[in-house]
């Protein structure tokens, strides 16, 4: 490639992210002929690929289609076959971060949602109550991604009490240390300026249920109506879902945005390391329990009870936690052998302790 066309390259596609780092690693398939590219949308064995001379319609079955984990996803980086019918994608570059959840499936396989994303944008709306185990949920997903998450409260309108509004937004920060909350309106756009400030810099993935307002907010950071939307029910302030796939958006400001589709099921992948960094103060405060095995639940010494006690520390804080990592805890023993035989072992181990005490507590003579 000259550094003519290189440059023409670099132009076309640094709306999309690319940068000097991602055309350091295309430079083996550029020797091939390949053309860069990144993807858009992905449907049904085919994906959109926007390159320097325009949108390719291209198949994927040439990228180990039978491993979900591999497979393409939008927000790749990929080398294009420059022609031929059908077009092929021939690989994607390594990602730098992609965001997994478990599949639906009893296979225990990953599901990837997007890659090489910089924030993760979760759209909660406040139309509906909240469900604090569910941003959780979906923050531990995002911390493990490598993703900076942020939490953007949506159709803040439909809440006209301030007191009830900064209660609401305590709740959220309270539940995701570390992550920015941002309350927002489409409909009169509060809140649009600091999120679109926020998305500018980088790739962005908007994640949350249905009906939470994610192709609204879509469009009102786009500035036109690229997604459709449909209204919000009068009986309980519900949209309905509309977007059936991910795409991929060049934002007017500056960044890229990827919109998906509303997800029900938003089950942990490996995400061990997102959930302590979710509950951070609980691993912060088990650093000074007594015992450095302590589970928190009847032991001497333990700092993460002594913290619910005394207020510091919701306990449905640590009930989320305990959950979290089990459900973690089981997807992971499921490919992993040996874990499988830890589980097991202190299953073993506490079930024996149980019966002690139990048999303890009746006495020696309890069985005649």
């Amino acid at each position: 490639m000259t550094s003519s066309s290189a440059a023409s390259v670099s132009s076309a596609l640094a709306p999309y992210g690319w940068d000097e780092i991602w055309a350091e690693a295309f430079t083996p398939y550029e020797a091939e002929g390949l053309l860069p590219g990144r993807v858009v949308r992905v449907d049904r064995g085919q994906c959109d690929v926007v390159t320097a001379g325009g949108v390719l319609r291209a198949d994927t079955a040439f990228v180990t289609p039978h491993d979900p984990m591999r497979v393409v996803c939008t927000g790749d980086w990929v080398a294009v076959e420059p022609g031929g019918n059908p077009r092929y994608v021939r690989t994607y570059l390594p990602r730098r971060t992609a965001f997994v959840r478990s599949t639906s499936s009893n296979r225990s396989e990953g599901q990837i949602l997007a890659a090489n994303v910089d924030h993760a944008v979760v759209a909660v709306s406040l139309a509906v109550e909240l469900d604090l185990g569910r941003i959780e949920r979906f923050l531990a997903l995002a911390w493990e991604s490598g993703a900076q998450p942020v939490v953007v409260l949506t159709k803040a309108d439909l809440v006209p009490d301030a007191v009830t509004r900064s209660h609401l937004v305590q709740d959220v920060e309270t539940s995701a240390p570390g992550v920015p909350v941002v309350p927002v309106s489409a409909v009169d756009g509060e809140g649009l300026d600091v999120l679109a400030a926020v998305v500018a810099g980088g790739t962005s993935v908007l994640l949350g249920q249905s009906g939470a307002g994610k192709s609204t907010l879509a469009n009102a950071l786009l500035g036109e109506d690229v997604m459709d939307v449909q209204a919000t029910r009068d009986v309980d302030g519900k949209g309905r879902h509309t977007t059936t796939t991910r795409n991929l958006l060049a934002l007017p400001g500056g960044g890229v945005l990827i919109d998906t589709p509303g997800l029900r099921g938003v089950g942990l992948w490996d995400a061990e390391t997102g959930v302590g960094q979710v509950f951070s103060e609980i691993e912060e405060l088990a650093e000074r329990c007594r015992f450095h095995d302590c589970a928190h639940e009847t032991e001497p010494g333990c700092a993460v009870l002594a913290a619910i006690d005394s207020g510091e520390l919701p306990e449905r804080r640590l009930a989320s936690y305990r959950k979290l990592l089990r459900e973690n805890q089981r997807i992971v023993a499921k490919t992993d052998a040996r874990l499988r035989a830890e589980i097991r072992k202190d299953w073993k181990r506490k079930g024996a302790i149980g019966r002690a005490a139990m048999e303890a507590k009746r006495g020696p003579h309890w069985r005649s």
